[in-house]
């Protein structure tokens, strides 16, 4: 495919980031795939991140406030395998929003990256997809997930990046295999609204 994609829900134009994902659009699913211990994570035990180490992203820069709302299905084989709505404010400012194997049941995960990366886990999915959405106000970021689309559990809210880089974070999809063979993922479902949601606690 091109270096960009345009998707009628996005208001912004996507860029291929990292490896090659084979990102594609068939149609209103946008499907990739991570290949052979394809990650990004910089362990907090303060070890350096292999400069080999990435994964296949697909990202824009939407304005404003906003929420980004995707439906994510994963090929979930080996532990770490995810499909993820990933963040970029920073080379060492980033985070994710993972439907994972962790570490042998589909679970949604988190990752936050300050220099570092931490990791957590939510809460078990039953079976291979769930609908994850990111959201922005300011610097300040949340990740939501849900089973259904409509009631949405809250995950986490955090602040990353100085004002000026999070007005301008990178917002996306990206694959991971980073202990297995590669993992297919699949987004649907995809939503933008241009808004921070009413409630965070909520359901809404």
């Amino acid at each position: 495919m091109s270096e960009q994609l345009e998707l009628p829900e996005l208001p912004f134009p996507l860029r291929r980031y990292g490896p090659d994902g084979s990102w594609s659009r068939e149609g209103e699913a946008l499907t990739g795939s991570a290949g052979p211990r394809q990650d990004r994570f910089v362990p907090p035990s303060g070890e350096a991140l292999d400069s080999a180490s990435d994964a296949p992203r697909l990202l824009g820069a939407p304005d404003g406030d906003f929420q980004l709302i995707a439906r994510v299905t994963a090929g979930l084989a080996a532990a770490g395998d995810a499909g993820v709505l990933y963040l970029h404010v920073g080379e060492r400012e980033w985070a994710k929003l993972c439907l994972e194997l962790s570490p042998d049941l589909p679970t949604v995960c988190t990752v936050v990256t300050r220099g570092h990366s931490d990791d957590a886990n939510s809460f078990v999915v039953d079976g291979d997809s769930v609908w994850l959405r990111i959201s922005r106000t300011g610097r300040t970021f949340a990740f939501h997930a849900s089973t259904d689309g409509e009631r949405w559990t809250f995950v986490r809210i955090f602040t990353l990046g100085t004002p000026e880089r999070a007005a301008a974070a990178l917002v996306g999809f990206m694959a991971q295999s980073p202990l297995g063979e590669g993992c297919a993922v699949t987004f649907d479902r995809i939503e933008f609204r241009p808004n921070w949601p009413k409630g965070l606690r909520d359901g809404t």
